[in-house]
């Protein structure tokens, strides 16, 4: 059994391209040009030379030695917070903008939730001179106004979604329509494992480079390639696709995926997909996502701006019905506690969507032999606000 994609587009019973029939030429052009684009020596050299002078790769995997003394456990944090624009978003937009680049796109749009990857979007834009549109809820432009003020810096156009519950999901809803009404010149640089296929396994491809730095830097630090446990917060589940990616099918791995619990789980404000959600398609995927009976989404919540989505990637899906992975559900209060002690104990400040992650040691107890990754998936800077009006700083 292989927990990667097959030749459909599907993970499981997972994935597919349920788009409108407008959306197919730009889908269907992606779907039959992104593996050959990748192959190529030139975008591969571009690709890689990119990450290591622009990007600063490869990121670190750090032993946290105080947080490791407290929970017993050996944890190590791999430090996406250290790239280039402050998580491991822009892994992503690097590849996509050298894939447009190729099929001749000139502008470009995106949607965002917690701000780094429209951030890291408009960053990639700026770099080559192209265009580029932001499209980001109301809600989440007041909660993350640091970002939202950066892209506007490099070059960019951010507009509000203004429609449901002005998060994430609207935001999607309004690049997508952009995406319909501009289908020949526009290149839609979607941010995390989710969206119609072939998109939730080009960015897992682009992001799985985390993976395969882990395999190598864990060899010199252990002398394995393989930690116990690979641990990651998951919203659609980007960073997580690519913590995983080179071990999905290597079951000696255990591999635990954080989710949002916001208020608690059955509180009606929580993102906790895995528990809430059952079967449904959404922008473009068949996946599993929250709903009400007769098939309206749900709307999410979480006081992270990045977990604040109804559904999870089709990889996640997979994982999650198949019992690859474990999933677990960690709420607002939870993960901020975790994110100030993090804070304190090795004098990191992670990004709230990481400190859910950080909050599973409260709940899961683990050997003093355990080798444990925690993919840091951003830094706090854009969170400080948030934590200063949590704690009360």
């Amino acid at each position: 059994m292989t927990y990667n994609i097959d030749d459909k587009g599907y993970y499981g019973e997972f994935g597919g391209a349920y788009i409108p029939e407008m959306l197919y030429p730009n889908v269907e052009e992606l779907r039959l040009n992104y593996l050959k684009i990748m192959a190529e020596p030139s975008f591969k050299k571009e690709f890689d030379q990119l990450l290591k002078d622009y990007v600063g790769r490869p990121s670190p995997l750090y032993f946290a030695k105080r947080l490791s003394e407290k929970y017993s456990t050996k944890i190590y944090l791999k430090r996406e917070d250290l790239n280039h624009t402050g998580a491991h978003k822009i892994n992503n937009t690097i590849g996509q903008i050298l894939v447009a680049q190729r099929l001749g796109k000139t502008r470009i749009i995106a949607e965002t939730g917690a701000g780094q990857h429209g951030v890291a979007t408009a960053t990639v834009c700026a770099l080559m001179g192209l265009e580029c549109i932001v499209y980001m809820g109301e809600i989440d432009i007041a909660r993350q106004a640091p970002n939202v003020a950066r892209m506007k810096m490099l070059g960019t156009k951010v507009r509000p979604a203004l429609s449901g519950s002005r998060t994430l999901k609207d935001a999607t809803n309004e690049a997508i329509r952009d995406w319909i009404n501009n289908p020949l010149d526009t290149h839609y640089i979607i941010g995390s494992v989710v969206g119609p296929h072939p998109y939730p396994d080009m960015v897992a491809r682009f992001q799985s480079v985390v993976s395969e730095e882990i395999q190598w830097q864990l060899k010199e630090k252990e002398n394995t390639t393989k930690p116990d446990y690979v641990i990651a917060c998951v919203g659609g589940g980007s960073n997580a696709a690519g913590a995983f990616y080179h071990y999905l099918d290597d079951t000696d791995v255990k591999l635990i995926a954080v989710e949002a619990a916001g208020k608690g789980i059955h509180s009606g404000e929580s993102a906790a997909t895995s528990v809430l959600g059952r079967e449904g398609i959404i922008h473009g995927s068949k996946t599993l996502l929250m709903q009400t009976s007769d098939g309206q989404i749900t709307e999410p919540y979480s006081i992270s701006a990045g977990l604040d989505y109804p559904g999870v990637g089709p990889m996640h899906a997979h994982l999650y019905k198949s019992g690859r992975a474990e999933f677990m559900s960690i709420t607002d209060n939870e993960a901020m506690i975790a994110g100030l002690e993090l804070s304190q104990l090795e004098g990191i400040i992670p990004a709230i969507e990481t400190s859910h992650s950080l909050a599973i040691f409260e709940k899961k107890k683990f050997t003093a032999d355990d080798i444990v990754i925690i993919n840091l998936s951003g830094r706090g800077d854009k969170d400080l606000q948030n934590y200063i009006d949590y704690f009360k700083l």
